[in-house]
């Protein structure tokens, strides 16, 4: 919701108490003295009032943001019910219903006050709109201004349209100097050859670019890029001297008009109030006026931002509209010297021409000194963009096959390396920590370490068996009990027996057999080792299973984390570029409360005014999507305060420096 609607919204609530609060009900004497209808008998209501009822509904401002300000088209058929005319689209011909109704008069009144507030906000949101429009494009001049690189690039854009106005004066000035070879003139001279026409043709334009030239260089001794900088600076003060005269038209709007009537206007705080309704048809008489008033003198060029004040002071005083005098109602119908049927048609007029004519000579001008259009802007990389098209195109085409590849090979790393460094590493921690037995880590299998004990077993137990004399120094057969003793304990006697003497040793044959032996439990030894390698492994299982995560996870962290750094690059300098407008609406808005010179009442001056409500109308519709609901219903009713010029710069001062700390948070 705007600055705009909520002004609107706030003078219809008026209107609804003060005008409906006096309309003469069904069982009021007045109303009994003019019913044509027997006691008894149920009235029924006219057409026309069914007509001005439909229309004030129509004109109420409810619904979405959208709707409540109406556009000119649906204001003017909405009070076509006024007309007298048969071919109004509301009016109702004066064949076709009774005599007025005592409360008609209060009907044809409201509709018109209605519609002054509908078109009072149309008005002050194109103005609103307009002034806010030219500080973008004062921005835009300030950029440009503050680089020479800008400035040449804004020349390069600019190139072609002074070709085409250079060619224009060249052949004007070739025309004025008889240089007119049309088919007319032609055909007037058949003697003369085409092709010495042309000579003579091309002599003359010659001879006008060398003249021109010549002028230039005696005019022009900057160089091209300070002429062209000079000229933005021109066009920098056409859009000020313009803004400034628009925001004295809305602070006249704000400080004379109906805004002002619906906060400070005597008597209207109280429904009761004795000919309250009969001041506010006047006033709403005299908004009208001033309405046509500040939108003729917006669209004169010779009224200095000075003189504008004394220039809208001037048509309003003498504007018979704008001096309606109030009487009482038994005197005067409906209280005013004025019907409401002159003061819609008024309107109609502010509608159907004054608006006009304001639009048309505001965006005039705009398009002459405002920055270029799109297509002046971006016609170099447009054209670059088409003239390659082609060779990229058959680039394309041609290499469609190696293209479809690469993307191919592209998506297939990049599927595997999700699958066999992220995926499948997952798999296995998940197995780890649910102690699956096909996820353990280990060196060597669980059941190798017990097969080479029990074969390294039944090889100490045969050589014992084989040979008792060596285990237990006597020939007879071992027991039971001396078996299980030698299951217990190394075999290395036979060996070293043996290796005192190697080659009877080896000839007998124990020595190779004891050495195996032996090398068997050097293997048992070695793997038992082994096994406890593998009780560390199994202990910290989970730390390995992540070690073998990290760097999947770690490539695939920083791969996002680089796309969504790009690709959320543009939002954050969107969001930056929002926050440092804020915050230079905020400076601006400082400016114009510390800097400006104020009245003999301690108030702003009715162009600092209209300046400041453009820079709080920018505020507020940047930060609107930046605060919760109930934050910025706070922070409108903030706004609305320091728009408040009556209530004196102090105050606005002290509204200005709350706003900044208050919302800090959401304005940084």
């Amino acid at each position: 919701m705007s600055f705009v609607l909520d002004q609107v919204r706030r003078i219809d609530a008026q209107l609804d108490r003060v005008q409906l609060a006096d309309l003469p009900s069904a069982n009021s004497p007045t109303a009994a003295r003019a019913s044509p209808f027997q006691p008894g008998e149920a009235p029924k209501p006219s057409t026309r009032l069914l007509a001005l009822q439909t229309s004030i509904r129509g004109l109420t401002p409810v619904g979405s943001d959208r709707r409540a300000l109406l556009e000119p088209y649906q204001i003017g058929l909405y009070l076509s019910a006024l007309s007298e005319q048969p071919e109004a689209p509301l009016a109702v011909a004066e064949d076709d219903r009774p005599s007025k109704e005592p409360y008609e008069s209060e009907l044809e009144w409201l509709l018109v006050s209605k519609a002054t507030t509908q078109t009072y906000g149309y008005v002050l949101s194109k103005i609103l709109n307009h002034t806010v429009a030219i500080a973008d494009d004062l921005w835009y001049w300030d950029e440009i201004l503050g680089s020479r690189r800008y400035s040449a690039l804004y020349g390069l854009q600019i190139s072609p349209v002074q070709f085409w106005h250079w060619s224009q004066t060249i052949w004007e000035d070739v025309k004025a100097r008889g240089g007119d070879f049309s088919i007319t003139n032609a055909r007037r001279d058949a003697t003369d050859s085409i092709g010495k026409r042309w000579q003579e043709f091309y002599g003359l334009v010659r001879q006008v670019v060398r003249e021109r030239s010549v002028q230039e260089i005696q005019h022009q001794v900057s160089s091209p890029v300070t002429r062209l900088r000079g000229e933005i600076r021109r066009k920098q003060r056409a859009l000020k001297e313009i803004r400034l005269r628009n925001a004295n038209a809305l602070g006249v709007l704000l400080g004379e008009g109906l805004a002002n009537e619906s906060v400070h206007g005597q008597g209207l705080a109280s429904a009761s109030s004795t000919n309250v309704h009969h001041k506010w048809k006047a006033t709403v008489a005299r908004n009208v006026a001033l309405m046509e008033a500040v939108l003729v003198k917006a669209n004169d060029d010779e009224t200095s931002v000075d003189k504008f004040n004394g220039a809208v002071g001037e048509l309003t005083d003498d504007d018979p509209l704008y001096g309606v005098e109030i009487y009482d109602q038994s005197d005067v119908e409906g209280g005013v010297s004025i019907r409401p049927q002159a003061v819609a048609e008024r309107l109609t007029r502010v509608l159907s021409l004054a608006l006009p004519q304001y639009n048309a000579s505001v965006s005039a001008a705009v398009q002459k000194h405002g920055k270029p259009s799109r297509l002046v802007r971006y016609w170099l990389p447009v054209t670059i963009g088409i003239l390659s098209s082609s060779t990229i195109l058959r680039l394309l085409v041609n290499r469609q096959a190696e293209i479809v590849h690469w993307i191919e090979d592209f998506g297939g790393t990049i599927i595997d390396f999700w699958s066999n460094w992220v995926v499948e590493p997952t798999r296995k921690v998940i197995k780890t920590i649910r102690h699956d037995e096909g996820s353990e880590v280990s060196i060597m299998s669980k059941r190798s370490l017990q097969g080479d004990r029990d074969s390294l077993e039944r090889m100490v137990v045969d050589f014992a068996v084989e040979n008792p004399a060596i285990s237990t120094g006597t020939s007879a057969p071992l027991t039971e009990l001396q078996i299980a003793d030698i299951r217990l304990k190394p075999v290395l006697k036979a060996y070293e027996h043996d290796l005192a003497s190697p080659f009877v040793g080896t000839i007998r044959g124990n020595l190779i057999r004891t050495l195996l032996i032996q090398i068997q439990k050097t293997k048992v030894d070695v793997e038992v080792a082994m096994g406890g390698i593998d009780a560390l492994l199994k202990s910290q299982e989970l730390v390995f299973g992540f070690v073998g995560l990290t760097p999947g996870l770690l490539v695939t962290y920083f791969g996002f984390h680089y796309l969504r750094s790009n690709l959320s690059e543009k939002r954050g300098s969107r969001t930056a570029r929002k926050q440092g407008k804020m915050m230079r609406q905020l400076r601006n808005i400082d400016r114009i409360l510390y800097n400006s010179e104020q009245t003999e009442f301690r108030e702003l001056h009715y162009k600092d005014q209209g300046l400041l409500l453009c820079e709080v109308h920018v505020l507020r519709e940047a930060v609107e999507r930046t605060m919760p609901n109930q934050i910025f219903k706070e922070f409108s009713e903030d706004v609305e305060e320091l728009c408040d010029v009556r209530t004196g710069v102090e105050r606005q001062k002290a509204t200005a420096a709350r706003i900044r700390w208050a919302y800090a948070r959401y304005l940084s």
